[in-house]
């Protein structure tokens, strides 16, 4: 029942849960999510681009990348906390493999999808290597880049909770799990919709985000909008 959910979110931002505070265990989901985040974004972005603009490479590479991809990466989880044990690390590790990915993917067609004539003409000018990746493939790739930050965060916040229902002293994950061991539904229910506000609001910063970046390219005219 909504009331039975209301009732328990009532209950835990007032009196607490079983694993302290509520405001600790966001804190401790949000912080793993956000690492996670950061350090497979930077990972994808920086790989995705070299392999974008490096076609030997990308081929020497594609076998284990895609054969990489192809691994269950939820179920990984379980093998983090075997290897890093049931402290933070291996909450990141999960989000980190479900990050990277996503932008990998998106960072490597961004950088395959630059103008040819832009690169073409900036070498004729005297643009170093550098020069060029500052000045027209970042730039060209930033909206597949951020295209795929607004999905890759909802994995971060899903790796951090996987890893946390798989072996965790604190966070949201476990209080999902602990829920789901006594029958508790509207804890289960409660959780969910926690994370999903703060999933909202992760979404409103990375769209704010978007547009500043974003900001230097021309609007379109609505005349040009509309085809005319």
């Amino acid at each position: 029942m909504p009331s039975r959910i209301w009732e328990r979110l009532v209950d835990w931002f007032t009196n607490g849960t079983s694993q302290g505070s509520i405001w600790a265990n966001i804190e401790v989901t949000l912080e793993e999510a956000v690492l996670g985040f950061a350090i497979g974004t930077l990972a994808g972005v920086v790989l995705g681009v070299v392999l974008g603009r490096s076609r030997f490479l990308a081929e020497v590479l594609a076998p284990f990348i895609k054969g990489t991809n192809a691994i269950p990466r939820i179920v990984l989880a379980s093998l983090f906390v075997i290897w890093f044990g049931l402290g933070m690390t291996s909450k990141v590790a999960t989000a980190f493999v479900l990050v990277f990915f996503a932008v990998f993917f998106n960072a490597f067609q961004g950088a395959r999808e630059v103008d040819r004539v832009l690169v073409d003409n900036a070498r004729i000018l005297g643009a170093s290597r550098w020069d060029l990746m500052r000045t027209i493939i970042l730039p060209s790739a930033t909206s597949w880049i951020l295209a795929s930050m607004h999905v890759a965060f909802g994995f971060a916040l899903i790796g951090a909770v996987v890893g946390e229902v798989v072996g965790a002293d604190r966070g949201m994950g476990l209080l999902i799990s602990r829920s789901q061991g006594n029958f508790d539904a509207a804890g289960i229910y409660a959780g969910m919709l926690i994370i999903t506000a703060v999933a909202l609001v992760a979404e409103w910063l990375i769209t704010k985000l978007e547009t500043r970046l974003t900001r230097w390219r021309p609007q379109q005219s609505s005349s040009a909008a509309a085809g005319i």
